[in-house]
């Protein structure tokens, strides 16, 4: 079997579609990694051969398996830049997510600190980080530009702005450059809450503090022309709860945007995540705009010395930007 399996990476290699099919039928593992800790899948999409790629998929070859080098056979299409196979790739991914949530999942159970563990939690703050008891990364200062984005798109239109999630405050600060009307911030954990009172963000008259994770806090929360969703310790289940109040919160017209770093480890699974978030969100009558935004100069060489998660390491940002498809009235 292992020399079937074998010659199924050769002639995937060669775009055979003909044996790729033989090997199939005759048992050989679509699921083999060979000497170099590839699988006949990412060979054909590393080299674009996108009839067998979707040969193998059909056979059942798990699309997100990962290489020794932590890239997926999306990756290799992706860096090389195979069209055809990379969007063959990316449609298996967000349909075997959209029913299945295996990376979800993953994420879940490879991260000891979910949001109820994070909120009984000590925090430590320093000028350039915030982290859990863990060491693991819950917002840095390296993050400082994309809050400013963030906070520039969600108060686009003025008039009310609500925030999920304080932090170290980067995305409040730029929020108040904006002087919007009113100010809600949203934050569950006590330290992080008392730190903010102590820095006087109760003081401020535009801003209103509501104390509680949001799930618990939503009868306490109006309508809002800009909406921001950053917290820490959930993952995707969670944004996608909270997009299902989208249509209660956000005025018609609004902006709504959220930090997104989902599977911020790896390009190809958080191109696969950036499209499924777009697609839930136009279901529930919103348009998606992604901005890409270069961020590998925000990330100096130490930036993660100290940090146990290295929760971003991609080079680019894609900042979502959603508003309602149908204008409002």
């Amino acid at each position: 079997m292992a020399d079937s399996s074998e010659l199924l990476c050769e002639v995937a290699k060669k775009g055979d579609v003909d044996k790729v099919k033989s090997l199939i039928g005759s048992g050989a593992d679509v699921s083999y990694f060979d000497g170099d800790g590839l699988t006949p899948l990412m060979h054909a999409a590393k080299l674009g051969h996108g009839n067998v790629v979707k040969l193998l998929l059909d056979a059942g070859a798990p699309w997100n398996a990962l290489s020794p080098s932590n890239h997926s056979a999306g990756d290799f299409a992706m860096d090389a830049g195979h069209q055809e196979a990379f969007d063959i790739l990316l449609n298996a991914g967000i349909q075997a997510e959209l029913i299945l949530g295996t990376i979800a999942r993953r994420a879940n159970e490879n991260n000891s600190n979910s949001n109820g563990d994070y909120l009984e939690d000590r925090v430590s703050f320093s000028e350039d980080k915030l982290l859990d008891s863990h060491s693991k990364g819950v917002m840095m200062a390296w993050e400082k530009p994309l809050m400013e984005a963030h906070a520039k798109a969600v108060c686009s239109g003025g008039g009310d702005i609500l925030n999920i999630g304080f932090g170290m405050g980067l995305v409040d600060t730029a929020i108040q450059q904006y002087s919007p009307t009113s100010h809600t911030i949203v934050e569950a954990h006590p330290e992080v809450h008392d730190r903010m009172i102590r820095c006087g963000w109760a003081e401020k008259e535009n801003v209103k503090i509501v104390f509680g994770r949001w799930q618990d806090v939503l009868p306490q929360l109006g309508t809002y022309d800009g909406i921001f969703f950053d917290t820490y310790g959930e993952y995707y289940e969670d944004l996608r709860e909270f997009h299902q109040h989208l249509p209660k919160l956000l005025k018609p017209g609004g902006i709504y945007s959220f930090f997104n770093g989902l599977c911020g480890g790896n390009a190809f699974f958080h191109v696969v995540y950036c499209n499924l978030v777009s697609l839930e969100l136009e279901n529930l009558g919103y348009s998606t705009q992604l901005i890409p935004l270069p961020v590998k100069e925000c990330l100096p060489e130490d930036v993660w010395e100290g940090v146990r998660h290295k929760y971003w390491q991609l080079d680019t940002y894609y900042l979502p930007v959603c508003q309602s498809s149908q204008d409002p009235e």
